[in-house]
């Protein structure tokens, strides 16, 4: 009797292992929205190409970005409406005057830091230092902000951050990267060195209600109406913005911007480049069964035969 319920659980064991079914990979993919490695002329539109333009020696980005010249470079993004996204860049900062700001931001026509639908990201120097902030104005015109700065709530809108206060380093390659969350309804901005990875600030928003209406990925200094002669100055590489793949996306297949031509070796030791490879558009396939079970699952079966042959003996 005993080796027949032995028996009996062995082989309930060997059918839970093979029914159970196979976990799909983590992460889900993404559809592309824009992706630049600037190997080749982005082409970005600008009305200050003497500053703002591609530099065909490093293949990156080059800005200066000077108050209350109402400059800007931008390049517009087709396909995205209330959807969850991902926005990062690369930003090498050579000098930040006191009194400027390094802005990058996913917004409207407008591209203008006081008017919705605007997600920013800046570096400035000013009143606290060299600190990082994010930036949202709604599509209902609700302006909100964080900075780097511990427990910093004088700004009209400003969200106190709790850490210690953070300072960013000039001439240092960082990642940056802009998060929103649809459902839980945040905004959530990281900042990595981009050698080590590590992560040096980050910190979330509220955003209250759903974005929607940002139709292009921008640089400059509308709306800022600090001292002239004065400047943000530096180089952006590896822009890329990207939505759920499961998201509806209008976005015809031509429009979907990829570097057309391999990064080469770049001439200087600041420059790191990242690959571009086609993310998958569909879903996550089921994997097999993993080999440890199925070896589980003979020696099983193994035990069970072994003791129905001793029971005979």
């Amino acid at each position: 009797m005993r080796l027949r319920i032995l028996t009996l659980i062995l082989m309930a064991g060997l059918l839970a292992l093979v029914c159970v079914p196979a976990q799909g990979a983590t992460g889900g993919p993404v559809t592309v929205l824009y992706q630049n490695s600037f190997s080749s002329n982005p082409k970005w539109v600008t009305n200050n190409p003497s500053l703002d333009y591609w530099d065909p020696g490093l293949q990156m980005y080059h800005f200066a970005i000077e108050p209350s010249t109402g400059a800007y470079a931008y390049t517009l993004v087709k396909g995205y409406e209330k959807q969850p996204f991902t926005l990062e860049y690369d930003v090498i900062l050579n000098k930040v005057d006191e009194g400027t700001t390094f802005r990058l931001g996913f917004s409207g026509e407008a591209m203008n830091p006081e008017v919705g639908p605007n997600v920013l990201t800046e570096f400035t120097n000013a009143k606290y230092g060299q600190i990082m902030w994010l930036r949202l104005v709604t599509p209902g015109n609700k302006l909100m902000k964080v900075n780097s700065e511990s427990g910093d709530t004088q700004n009209s809108g400003s969200i106190a951050y709790k850490g210690p206060t953070v300072n960013y380093e000039l001439n240092k390659t960082y990642r940056v990267t802009v998060d929103y969350n649809k459902d839980q309804r945040t905004l959530t901005m990281k900042v990595n060195e981009k050698t080590s990875g590590q992560e040096i600030w980050g910190y979330y928003i509220n955003t209250v209600e759903d974005l929607s209406g940002m139709d292009r990925i921008y640089l400059g200094s509308i709306g800022d109406y600090g001292m002239m002669h004065r400047y943000a100055e530096g180089y952006l590489d590896n822009v890329r913005l990207t939505v759920p793949a499961e998201a509806e996306v209008t976005t015809p297949a031509a429009a979907v911007t990829t570097a057309p031509q391999t990064p080469t070796t770049r001439p200087t030791a600041i420059k790191t480049t990242v690959q571009q490879t086609a993310l998958p558009t569909t879903a996550p396939q089921e994997s097999p069964v993993p080999v440890p079970v199925t070896i589980l699952a003979l020696g099983i079966a193994g035990a069970c035969m072994a003791l129905f042959l001793n029971k005979r003996k």
